[in-house]
Order: structure tokens, then sequence, then C-alpha cells
């Protein structure tokens, strides 16, 4: 028995960040278990489901208002994350691996470990989602959860796209959102350099228009 953990959602400018941790003996977990991000969405959601259904499973969700708060900041949100996820399958004496959140995974494991009060043996590494079996499980997991999120938000306002700030769609929906609101929705992540772009770019064609 051993666990995995990682996140998805840290770099998108719309919605929340999540965490994942998987609990379970790895001969247990389905074949292709891999990181999340080269899985087809119809595929990852059926992992999903069946990792759910063999080993024991705990997400953790980042708000945006969380993010947004000066007082913190992404990396130590992302050691948040693992940890609330971990706490909840955590037991004395078991060992496993966090993908690595910080560009120092040992710094990364460290922190994670002193928020959770079990005492785990835990390992941080960089990439662990593209070839540990639970790692990847958990990357699935935190991926599924994040995107029935961003479901969520698109039910909610139309066409939301991805929620990163690469893509077009989600950068559409901001500018039409501030356009016609004059200000961001509640889902956007006003921190992110890409809101204050789109709020500038809204104001200076106003004054524009006089």
């Amino acid at each position: 028995m051993r666990f995995g953990v990682d996140e998805a959602g840290k770099g998108p400018v719309l919605g929340s960040m999540f965490a994942a941790a998987v609990r379970c003996d790895p001969d247990e977990l389905p074949e292709s278990v891999g990181d999340s991000k080269g899985i087809p969405d119809e595929r990852r959601e059926q992992l999903a489901g069946e990792i759910r259904s063999v080993a024991t499973v705990a997400v953790a969700e980042i708000t945006v208002e969380r993010i947004d708060d000066p007082e913190t900041d992404m990396n130590t949100l992302t050691v948040v994350a693992h940890a609330d996820a971990l706490a909840q399958v955590a037991t004395d004496g078991l060992a496993g691996l966090a993908d690595a959140g910080d560009t120092n995974a040992v710094r990364f494991e460290q922190r994670v470990g002193d928020r959770v009060d079990a005492d785990v043996d835990l390992t941080a590494r960089h990439r662990a989602d593209e070839d540990d079996p639970l790692v990847g499980a958990a990357s699935i997991v935190a991926k599924s959860a994040r995107e029935a999120h961003v479901e969520g938000l698109a039910d909610e306002h139309g066409a939301v796209g991805s929620g990163y700030p690469s893509d077009p769609t989600t950068r559409a929906f901001l500018e039409s959102y501030v356009d016609e609101h004059g200000d961001l929705p509640d889902c956007a992540r006003r921190s992110w350099s890409t809101c204050s772009d789109v709020l500038a770019a809204a104001e200076q064609a106003s004054l524009d228009s006089f």
C-alpha cells in the first residue's frame, strides 16, 4: 500500500486549483495510468472512475479567493493543496510520492510533510506523474476534478475555454464579460497578469471612445 499526490490547475486564469491523493496497492490500478495531460478526455474520465473503484481517493480545492490573497503565493498554495489531499488518506508509516510543485523537490516534500499530522514517508520528485503509477493516478483524479469545475463555469457563463491564459476562448470570454459588466467575473484570478491586461485594455477602449 502506497500513495501518490499531484495537482491540476496551477496555471489557469479561471477557476480553482485541485490536488488529489490516491492510496492503494499500485498493482490494483488500471493499465495506462499516467500523466493526465497525455490522456484523451473520455479515457481520462473512464480511468478516474476506475481509480476511485479500487483506491482510497481524496481531493482538495484551492479557490480563486485563496489564490488572489496577497498574503500567500502559488508555491505555498500548491504545498497546502498537496498536504490537504494527502492528510485525508495518510496513516502512520505510509510511504509515497508527490509530484514536486517547487523547483526544489526536497524543500517541497518537507513543506508538505510538515502540514500532515500522520507520520508518512513522503518523497517529492519532478515529473513523478510520468513514471509513478500512483502519482499518475492522482494526476488523473485531480485533472478530472478540475475539468468538472470548468464545466460548471461554462454552465454558468457559456463558453469559457480551458481557463488557461493562452486559450483564445478564455481570453475572449474575459474581454466580453468585462465589456458587458465593467468588471471581471468572480471565477477569474484577478492577481494574474492576464486579468490586469484585460482590464487595462477595456479602460483604454473606454478612453478612446471619448
